[in-house]
């Protein structure tokens, strides 16, 4: 690869170079690093050859660049088995899908907002927002203190006796790494509602790695980041979207139609995807959907389930080490988090960094009410190593060593 001259770069790229040589990479939570080949090859295509304003042109470059975003939709729907009642919508961020379903709801103080102790802020700091406006009634779902886990038959209950008009719920806890059971929840607020309750999915721990069955369960919307579990790049996120689920535009500006009117256009996905479409992501989160197709998403699961059971494994006899997990290990997948006695979080995460050349993220993670429900907030929050389809057992073997070590 042609080197960039060093002026035009804020970091020496040789330093660069020889960290990634080394780093054994366990933050796949955030973001899953490296992406495949193919990723990079399709974002750079695009950048030097076609890297022009899709929607926005009728010569042939734009055409082909309207294919593009058209053809990632069709993939993505393919993801989730579409019925052909629902949409894609495009955001950069899964934050700014979560602003805008959240946004472009009518809430009022009237409306009841169920949310999970699992939540991330993307989700929950978007709902303060709209309380301090409206002072809408938010309930936390109950869980199982013996394990941590939702109390469905809890749940039921507190659903009949205060029905529910918004349920979000993340698919998988990007703290403890426990897979809700979104479906179960679904249809109890479905059934008690006689079917007006929405359900809105934050899937950005689970897109493309957990199945979501459109054909089963009809969730009012799912969130998705491109940049994690589906191994594209930053910059393209989105929601699937029901049809019938209708929300107000909360971002305005150009679409490339109806230029002389002034409101945002009503058929979506044009009144949600104001601004030029980040191409260059586009087709490289077309190209990480077909890498998925090659792998197959079966043999996704089954590594990263792997690799979550050999870490636990080698956590759990470590003295000194508490783990935050559910105790069903069949609710588990891809993110271990942990305390080691005598440290606080931020030190692990530091040693293990400065020592051992392992990265893995500390603190709360962006998610603060489970916290409370795990009782880590003393030591900083949690030490998480979480892991993804490029992810080794070589790599779970160092941090197993590095912590037995520290401990």
């Amino acid at each position: 690869m042609e080197r960039v001259k060093e002026t035009d770069l804020w970091f020496n790229q040789e330093e660069i170079e020889q960290i990634k040589k080394q780093q054994v990479y366990l933050d796949c939570a955030a973001t899953t690093f490296p992406k495949p080949e193919s990723v990079y090859k399709a974002i750079d295509f695009v950048n030097r050859q076609m890297c022009v304003n899709a929607g926005r042109g009728s010569y042939q470059l734009a055409r082909l660049a309207t294919e593009g975003m058209d053809a990632l939709r069709e993939e993505l729907l393919e993801v989730v088995h579409a019925t052909g009642q629902e949409q894609i919508i495009f955001t950069p961020s899964a934050t700014l899908a979560c602003n805008m379903i959240i946004g472009g709801i009518h809430l009022s103080e009237q409306k009841r907002v169920y949310v999970s102790p699992y939540i991330h802020n993307a989700v929950m700091r978007a709902l303060w927002m709209q309380q301090k406006k409206c002072g809408y009634i938010m309930e936390i779902l109950p869980i199982n203190v013996e394990n941590d886990t939702i109390d469905l038959e809890k749940t039921a209950y507190l659903f009949q006796e205060k029905r529910p008009d918004f349920v979000f719920l993340s698919h998988v806890c990007n703290v403890t790494g426990y897979k809700l059971p979104i479906e179960e929840i679904f249809t109890m607020a479905k059934e008690t509602t006689k079917g007006q309750a929405k359900v809105i999915i934050d899937a950005a721990q689970s897109f493309g790695m957990l199945e979501i069955d459109y054909r089963k369960y009809a969730y009012d919307a799912v969130i998705f980041a491109g940049h994690k579990t589906l191994h594209g790049p930053f910059g393209i996120a989105g929601f699937v979207k029901e049809k019938s689920f209708l929300l107000d535009p909360i971002v305005a500006g150009g679409t490339g139609s109806d230029s002389l009117n002034l409101s945002m256009p009503k058929e979506s996905p044009l009144a949600f995807e104001p601004g030029s479409p980040n191409l260059p992501a586009i087709a490289g989160l077309y190209a990480a959907l077909q890498y998925r197709k090659r792998i197959g998403a079966k043999k996704l699961y089954e590594k990263e389930k792997y690799l979550t059971e050999l870490l636990v494994e080698g956590l759990e006899p470590i003295e000194g080490v508490t783990l935050y997990m559910p105790q069903d290990r069949e609710q588990h997948i891809g993110i271990v988090s942990f305390q080691v006695e005598g440290y606080r979080a931020d030190e692990v995460g530091m040693i293990l960094d400065e020592d051992y050349q392992i990265s893995v993220r500390t603190g709360y993670h962006c998610a603060p009410l489970v916290h409370d429900k795990i009782g880590s907030k003393t030591m900083g929050g949690t030490v998480r190593a979480s892991l993804g389809w490029f992810s080794t057992e070589e790599d779970v073997r160092k941090l197993i060593k590095a912590v037995e070590e520290l401990s």
